[in-house]
């Protein structure tokens, strides 16, 4: 019997896959049988998260690359289809958090840095991604995936995060136009909404009681936090067959959290 989920001869890309979610689903998508490209701008995040990498077998590769930057992105996207010999999955995860300044004390200077990388970085991947696997459409081979990491912050309000908010909701909406342009190179594209996740991002709330008593308490599945790990199957799912004839959808991972 076919498995559906098996990756091998995938070639996948994960920006900000240095640590947290993006480091687990490269980790995921490397066990499953994909080779791996990570981007990053701490080369001693993509050090260490090489070596985790490699211990899954796989061929794994790492780049030093600013999304924020859009020539650095088409020249970095290039180099890693020539690393890889293709490019079958990407998974523009790559982005930072607000300063969790109330609106009007915001300044223009950090919500600009929160667009920079979230919402411009992710633009800028999904065009030079998109640019390689339509090329490779019309030479007669179809189809890939590509995953953005948008987050329960761009359908669930809350307050001192609108800058991040704004750039999450960016992406989703990215997505799907993307979805809409792109499938009829058979490309696929769809975003994951993780919810309260641990993960560097999130190292401040995570020691904070008040935070954990008015928040947490409040994730029906467990009252807790989510782990980066309970992200590669998604990651996996969504660059397999399994996941062929779904595109444009918004899949939400929060346990249980914006419906409660």
């Amino acid at each position: 019997m076919t498995n559906m989920f098996d990756l091998t001869g995938n070639k996948a890309l994960v920006t900000g896959g240095g640590s947290g979610i993006g480091l687990a689903m490269a980790e995921a998508l490397a066990n499953a049988g994909a080779t791996v490209t990570i981007w990053g701008r701490s080369q001693s995040r993509l050090d260490a998260a090489l070596e985790t990498l490699k211990a899954t077998g796989a061929q794994v590769f790492a780049q030093t690359v600013d999304v924020t930057d859009s020539a650095a992105v088409r020249t970095a996207m290039d180099e890693t289809v020539d690393l890889m010999g293709g490019l079958d999955t990407v998974v523009a995860n790559a982005g930072v958090s607000g300063r969790g300044a109330a609106m009007i004390d915001a300044t223009d200077e950090d919500h600009r840095r929160v667009q920079a990388t979230n919402v411009d970085g992710v633009y800028f991947t999904i065009r030079e991604a998109g640019r390689h696997m339509v090329e490779r459409a019309k030479a007669g081979q179809p189809g890939g995936s590509i995953i953005t990491i948008a987050s329960m912050a761009a359908i669930e309000g809350a307050g001192r995060n609108a800058s991040y908010g704004a750039s999450k909701g960016a992406v989703v909406a990215m997505s799907n136009a993307a979805a809409v342009e792109l499938a009829r190179y058979g490309i696929r594209v769809n975003s994951v909404l993780p919810g309260w996740v641990e993960t560097p991002l999130t190292e401040v709330s995570q020691t904070n009681d008040k935070f954990t008593e008015h928040v947490i308490s409040r994730v029906p599945l467990g009252k807790r936090w989510g782990k980066a790990a309970e992200f590669g199957g998604i990651a996996v799912y969504l660059a397999s067959d399994a996941s062929s004839f779904q595109t444009g959808s918004k899949v939400v991972i929060d346990g249980g959290y914006s419906i409660f």
